[in-house]
């Protein structure tokens, strides 16, 4: 009876084990049509404890269609890269957001959004286009 239970015991631990990698795998898709321009939107006040996700095109029954921006829950000592677009050998790669121990490059305000397509680049909440100091470091 115990080998019984065992057997079965190992057979579930062994299927969750091999499960369990590809929950976190990045996603990756390629096509050959460009993203649309990304679309404006209105960034909440910040919340404590979460980061905003950044809205994208995703690639849904062979077209691009809006995700709306989203919270996401702060993970300490990990940093959030956005749902990305890149041409690639005249095809474009879709990259699924992540969480990665790696800070962004040119992510002033640690946004997850590099600075060159960021509307508020310090986090105050003062658009780049109305802001006198655009790159001043958010203060917490």
């Amino acid at each position: 009876m115990w080998t019984r239970k065992l057997l079965l015991s190992t057979i579930v631990a062994s299927t969750f084990a091999a499960v369990a990698p590809t929950a976190n795998a990045a996603v990756e898709v390629f096509v050959n049509v460009p993203p649309p321009a990304a679309r404006y939107e209105v960034v909440p006040a910040p919340r404590a404890g979460y980061i905003w996700a950044p809205g994208y095109w995703s690639w849904t029954n062979n077209r691009h269609v809006w995700a709306k921006g989203r919270w996401e829950r702060e993970r300490a000592g990990y940093f959030y890269h956005p749902h990305t677009w890149t041409e690639r050998d005249g095809r474009w790669a879709y990259q699924s957001s992540r969480w990665d121990r790696n800070r962004p490059t040119g992510d002033r305000d640690r946004d997850g959004i590099p600075n060159a397509r960021d509307r508020d680049r310090d986090g105050d909440g003062v658009p780049n286009r109305l802001d006198r100091q655009p790159d001043n470091p958010r203060r917490q």
